[in-house]
């Protein structure tokens, strides 16, 4: 994972979700998946933008299996934002860099 950008499993997805002082991103991808490869820069510019704010995490579908279940995610990529351990804001697909900036500085 690159600078910023944290790796989520299943063991530390929960503890980084409600733990967290500030947003928490999370991008649920996988190796496979050509539109998350695509989405994976941004997400790292934004974990740099971000740094110190809001935590931007990343977490592999085919690795963290529960979680994936546990949010219903049906689709990759999908980006979560979380604040105070609740969701507040999901995208399907790929989504802006714009849209996700907007969101977090929202929460902030």
């Amino acid at each position: 994972m690159a600078g910023n950008v944290i790796e989520l499993s299943d063991a530390s997805f929960d503890e980084t979700i409600h733990t967290a002082q500030t947003p928490v991103l999370v991008d649920f991808w996988a190796p496979w998946c050509g539109p998350c490869r695509m989405l994976a820069p941004l997400i790292e510019q934004v974990a740099d933008e971000f740094a110190g704010k809001a935590k931007v995490c990343k977490l592999n579908t085919d690795e963290a299996r529960d979680t994936a279940i546990e949010f219903g995610i049906s689709a990759i990529p999908t980006v979560m934002l979380f604040k105070e351990g609740k969701m507040q804001k999901k995208w399907v697909g790929l989504t802006s860099k714009k849209d996700i900036s907007d969101a977090l500085t929202k929460l902030l």
